[in-house]
């Protein structure tokens, strides 16, 4: 027997509909937004008990609020998009080809009359070649890792500072947005970033501008009367309200169109790419040194 009155997928669907015909659904499906509360557990007046195994058993039935970004590129993966600099291939090949030549005697040269040292010494130049681009490979790469590594660290930061208010218990309370679960009563107000998709229960001369997802520049006025749907990635522009949130992270409308755009991955997916990922750039890393230990080794002996 379903733990909730509502599942995720009429959930997600009841996010597709808008205006009067949202609020038709919702009185029609759920008996307006009471009995909306009501199936999936909640008080409109006091919010979720706040209890973490409550919440933790939302976030296993409707999923947490999180967009799972791609994975990081790791290092090797740099070094393989360094190396398509144009100018770094010829370099590249000139050196191979310059370390090619001084290995090369055609036959029947008269060595008596020839200077031994200069042929000797001329795969000088193909190594040298060699050796600066791997240098400039290395550093450009690590320039690239390391500027990945600071915009990750300030994306999660940024992350962890965006809270939302909520009510938990009967009390207003400030979350991190990602701790919020279908069911919660978030209050919104001027100048909020929506970080959830919900129906709105009460408001106040709220307008929404939805322009990031729907390309209307318009104000959009919301109630509870007129249009009930919010939508996250929306920015409150005037007024304020109290909404129940109906869906979080990869199922509310910004995940969705985030997935569609393979923007975000699921936790499968995101492990089987990553562990594809890794396996081929070690075997890039070890081609890549075998090849270069092998040169530098031939023309050390000689």
């Amino acid at each position: 027997m379903p733990e909730y009155g509502a599942s995720l997928e009429e959930l997600r669907a009841l996010m597709e509909y808008r205006s009067a015909e949202a609020k038709e659904k919702i009185e029609t499906d759920y008996g307006g937004t009471v009995g909306l509360c009501e199936k999936l557990k909640t008080d409109p007046n006091n919010g979720l008990v706040n209890s973490e195994a409550e919440l933790e058993k939302r976030r296993n039935v409707f999923g947490a609020n999180e967009i799972p970004p791609h994975p990081p590129k790791c290092f090797l993966q740099l070094v393989w998009e360094a190396l398509q600099d144009v100018t770094l291939v010829i370099l590249l090949v000139s050196a191979i080809v310059s370390l090619a030549l001084s290995f090369y005697r055609p036959p029947g040269e008269d060595t008596a009359g020839s200077d031994d040292s200069e042929h000797d010494a001329g795969w000088i130049e193909g190594v040298a070649i060699l050796i600066s681009v791997i240098v400039v490979v290395l550093v450009t790469a690590l320039n690239d890792y390391t500027k990945e590594r600071q915009f990750r660290g300030l994306q999660a930061k940024i992350e962890t500072e965006h809270r939302f208010f909520v009510l938990r218990g009967g009390q207003s309370v400030q979350v991190v947005v990602n701790e919020l679960v279908v069911g919660d009563i978030a209050q919104i107000k001027y100048g909020d970033l929506i970080p959830a998709d919900g129906v709105l229960i009460q408001s106040n001369d709220l307008k929404m501008d939805e322009s990031s997802l729907t390309g209307e520049s318009d104000q959009i006025r919301k109630s509870p009367e007129h249009d009930p749907i919010i939508l996250s990635g929306t920015h409150v522009m005037e007024g304020s309200g109290k909404m129940l949130v109906t869906a979080v992270g990869v199922n509310s409308q910004t995940g969705i169109i985030m997935t569609l755009l393979g923007a975000a991955k699921t936790v499968a997916e995101e492990e089987r790419k990553t562990a594809k990922r890794e396996g081929n750039c070690l075997m890039f890393f070890f081609s890549f040194l075998f090849f270069s230990s092998l040169l530098l080794t031939v023309a050390l002996a000689l």
